[in-house]
């Protein structure tokens, strides 16, 4: 088989750099395509010496048009704006999206659920296999554990983040919804401030810390009546969320239209 050809989108920013650094180490696998939002200063520079690396070629564009055509997957980690508008090229063109991006809002989820049915799309709040295998266990627990149990998850991430809480709290948060039968959006619990009253039965709850350069820690606690069970992933390299996304897009190539999870890419069924 050809290599697979993917455009970087974000590929000046700290993922993407680090994407296209495991694009140019992993055999089976060439860059094809760097994006940029247009007006950014790196339009026009060399994607290699962005990331690091030797120049290669690839000069940093804001027109996915012409790209498109010549590449066979896009990987995203950027902004929702941007990843719908990639979304809907990739159902034109039928070419592989992997979505990385967090931060959706509801009519953005439905626009990339109307593309999947014309593109293979893999979308995940988090492209860990660790992260992916800590929903599963969390979905398998919340079923075992009744309302007795609270359920809380809390998360901290780098000063820079915009979006909280986190698209991985969220996939945790989905994980417990559906270990226990329920819609996570009538249980969610977002913030608590002032008196607030005691906590319901049933509620998941969610809090976000933000501070110097964390990449990603999230923790799931049950809390019952007198124990607790604590599930944690810490996050010490964003190149693990790279390696993710390259390997989902490989896995997809060659896939039925559709919006697919990592829990597929990883055979572990839905979490």
């Amino acid at each position: 088989m050809s290599e697979l050809r993917v455009i970087v989108a974000g590929a000046g920013g700290r993922m993407g750099r680090t994407l296209v650094r495991l694009v140019a180490e992993i055999p089976g696998i060439l860059l094809a395509g760097a994006l940029e939002p247009e007006g950014s200063a790196q339009i026009g520079q060399d994607a290699g010496l962005l990331a690091g690396l030797p120049a290669n070629g690839i000069a940093v564009s804001s027109d996915i048009g012409p790209l498109v055509r010549r590449a066979d997957a896009i990987l995203d980690f950027t902004m929702p704006a941007a990843t719908v508008g990639f979304a809907a090229a990739a159902a034109e063109t039928g070419i592989v999206h992997v979505i990385g991006t967090t931060g959706f809002s509801v009519s953005d989820e439905a626009a990339i659920e109307a593309a999947s049915r014309c593109a293979v799309i893999v979308k995940s709040g988090n492209m860990s296999l660790g992260v992916n295998l800590l929903a599963a266990v969390v979905k398998r627990v919340a079923a075992a554990l009744d309302d007795e149990f609270d359920v809380e998850i809390l998360e901290m991430h780098h000063r820079q983040k915009v979006d909280a809480p986190s698209g991985t709290a969220l996939l945790l948060g989905r994980a417990a919804a559906e270990g226990r039968g329920v819609d996570l959006a009538g249980r969610r619990i977002a913030a608590r401030d002032g008196h607030t009253g005691a906590r319901r039965p049933g509620q998941i709850g969610f809090a976000s810390l933000r501070g110097g350069t964390v990449v990603g820690d999230h923790s799931v606690i049950f809390a019952g009546p007198g124990e607790r069970l604590e599930f944690t992933h810490r996050a010490q390299d964003r190149g693990l969320f790279a390696r993710g996304a390259v390997k989902a897009a490989l896995w997809a190539r060659g896939k039925p239209p559709g919006l697919y999870s990592m829990a597929d890419v990883l055979g572990l069924g839905e979490t």
